[in-house]
């Protein structure tokens, strides 16, 4: 599979002079939108009908890291960036607002990651579970539930399951982009 092909980009729209910035390797599917302040990284995907809204804040996406489809990812205006790092999964239709996830976190379909959250790197947030403002996934740690609670720490094998899907969709996101290139 050809890495090096051209992106293929969603609309992308400037707020106030501000428009997102995405590497050329990066995909962003043409029913996404991303708005002012985004910037999104190196072999990074961003699915289809995902809205990221960096227009009273910014958002910023490492590598290898893919928003799954229907995800919301805003900002709190002037307080709160958004920030994701490498390797992070995102599931299908999360709500990330105005946290932080670091290297290799992985929050479910459905979740929702609220202000001033933290997931340290390795964390995991359950499907459909709620992070209330404030709270802190540490590393290895499995939380779920509404308010999302502390469930077990994960060992390094079973946290290497999780480690599988940001590869997974850097391949995808390769394919998709050749698909609609029409190669």
């Amino acid at each position: 599979m050809d890495h090096n092909l051209p992106a293929v980009t969603g609309p992308l729209y400037p707020f106030e002079g501000k428009w997102p910035i995405v590497h050329p390797t990066a995909f962003i599917a043409p029913t996404a939108a991303l708005i002012g302040d985004v910037t999104v990284g190196e072999g990074s995907n961003v699915w289809y009908h995902c809205v990221l809204r960096g227009d009273t804040n910014f958002i910023r996406i490492g590598a290898r890291s893919n928003i799954q489809d229907g995800t919301i990812i805003h900002v709190n205006a002037g307080r709160q960036s958004t920030r994701i790092g490498d390797d992070v999964t995102i599931g299908h239709a999360a709500i990330i607002h105005a946290c932080t996830l670091e290297d290799r976190a992985f929050v479910g379909m459905g979740a929702t990651v609220l202000d001033d959250a933290l997931i340290e790197e390795g964390g995991v947030l359950a499907a459909g579970s709620v992070l209330p403002p404030g709270k802190r996934i540490g590393r290895l740690e499995l939380w779920m539930g509404n308010p999302a609670k502390l469930v077990r720490v994960l060992t390094e094998e079973q946290r290497a399951g999780f480690d599988r899907t940001a590869p997974h969709y850097v391949e995808l996101a390769a394919r998709h982009r050749a698909s609609l290139a029409g190669r």
